[in-house]
């Protein structure tokens, strides 16, 4: 598949959790046929200054450590002749953690796995429903990777845990921080009516990943989609759960409804960026519970490397489930903070957050941004994770197959570990940094 380096690097980091789509090969192509070799690399090392108590596993001090994945396999879209057309993909997936796992101890270094991460079929109706638009039926199933809106409910099945935690019974094989593994193990999707109008998903899903309880779910979704932007509806029903992996908090999960209403776009302004989803949750013994969050940006596009700035704030109630949400529009999205969402939490339940976001962009193919965030605990009787994080990172397409992406935080606590809070040894700012490689081809 053609790609160029001269793309708006706001979209580099979602690449990343979506680059199968992106990074291949053609191996052969006619007017109906096209068949793939897929290639997906991605590499990062990282540092951070001082560790967090949330596994119990880390002592007072620092962490250095190495992840690295490769996911590689073919896909294919072959025409019907007027009937549509199908779709496929199968692709193994090899990922390891190396040196001290992560801060938080959730990988300890050793992880080293390979499995197949997607293999799935598919069927494009095509032309074949004039009143539904082109390709107004998409039925597919099996092992895929499934986003929903924002990212702010479901954004694939990403939590990789490593050998960290109960002597490895939750182990997806390490790379914890990039998000290896992605794909839900079972799906049955049908997508109806195209990309534009009215238009709407039913979805089941099943997860194997033990971190998650393994839920298995019934997700509907009902969208308009115009220029202006994107108004929808999400359901998700949990009909079962793997009780034996289940911590007290996700045992809530059996039988939890959970339905939002969001939306997105310009409104029709350009330059303008706004952003909302409210969600709620009825679980059957905590009883209900909520998040929501509401974004603006502006981009200054007449004006010197079109600078862009944006304001969120999110709220998250004190035992709303965030279920699986993932890296979707960038960083902050919606792992807010490098340092919070990865280790020392909050982790999108029990808290509100401030989140003011800076982007320039020097060169098409350089970009670089600044993220604060304010952290702040609703019931500091389930544990304090106030602080505040500074990220500052660069996004730079060096050509065609590589992007390159630093990061550097500094992240504040109020409270150290002996204080109620989770960082080990005090409540010392913590320097972090990253670097992360990604190639495609």
């Amino acid at each position: 598949m053609p790609r160029s380096n001269l793309f708006r690097l706001s979209t580099l980091a979602f690449l990343i959790g979506t680059a199968g789509q992106v990074g291949a090969y053609e191996l052969y192509a006619d007017d109906d046929t096209h068949l793939n070799a897929d290639l997906e690399a991605v590499f990062g090392l990282f540092h951070s200054q001082e560790n967090y108590s949330l596994t119990g596993t880390r002592n007072e001090g620092s962490s250095s450590w190495r992840e690295g994945y490769v996911k590689y396999g073919i896909s294919f879209d072959q025409g019907l002749s007027g009937a549509g057309t199908s779709y496929g993909a199968f692709n193994l997936l090899s990922s390891a953690t190396w040196g001290d796992g992560d801060a938080a101890g959730f990988s300890d270094g050793s992880e080293r796995t390979t499995k197949i991460e997607d293999a799935y079929l598919g069927w494009r109706s095509g032309a074949l429903f004039e009143a539904l638009g082109e390709d107004g039926v998409d039925l597919s199933f099996g092992r895929q990777n499934i986003r929903v809106g924002d990212g702010f409910l479901i954004n694939g099945d990403a939590l990789n845990l490593g050998k960290g935690l109960a002597d490895g019974e939750f182990n997806r094989g390490g790379a914890y921080w990039l998000a290896a593994r992605k794909a839900f193990d079972q799906t049955a999707v049908l997508r109806l009516g195209g990309k534009d109008g009215l238009r709407g998903d039913l979805m089941w899903l099943k997860s194997d990943n033990r971190a998650q309880a393994k839920p298995e779910m019934l997700v509907g979704t009902l969208e308009h989609v115009s220029e202006a932007g994107t108004l929808g509806l999400t359901a998700i029903d949990i009909r079962d759960i793997d009780e034996e992996y289940a911590s007290p908090f996700q045992a809530e999960r059996d039988g939890m409804k959970t339905w939002s209403v969001r939306g997105q776009g310009n409104a029709g302004v350009e330059n303008l960026f706004l952003s909302g989803e409210y969600a709620w949750q009825d679980k059957k013994d905590a009883g209900k519970e909520d998040a929501w969050y509401l974004e603006a940006g502006w981009t200054f596009s007449d004006v010197t490397w079109s600078p862009s700035v944006s304001y969120r704030y999110s709220r998250f109630s004190e035992n709303f489930d965030p279920l699986f949400f993932g890296f979707s529009r960038g960083y902050g999205t919606w792992f807010q903070g490098e340092v919070a969402a990865n280790y020392a939490g909050p982790f999108n339940t029990n808290t509100q957050v401030h989140h003011v976001a800076f982007k320039v962009s020097p060169l098409e193919n350089l970009s670089v941004g600044a993220l604060w965030f304010d952290f702040n605990t609703l019931d500091r009787d389930l544990g304090n994770t106030d602080g505040r994080e500074l990220d500052l990172y660069a996004e730079w397409a060096v050509n065609d197959n590589l992007i390159v992406m630093p990061v550097v935080g500094l992240y504040q606590p109020d409270r150290s570990a002996a204080e109620g809070g989770t960082q080990l040894g005090g409540d010392d700012s913590n320097l972090y940094s990253q670097l992360v490689f990604v190639t495609l081809f």
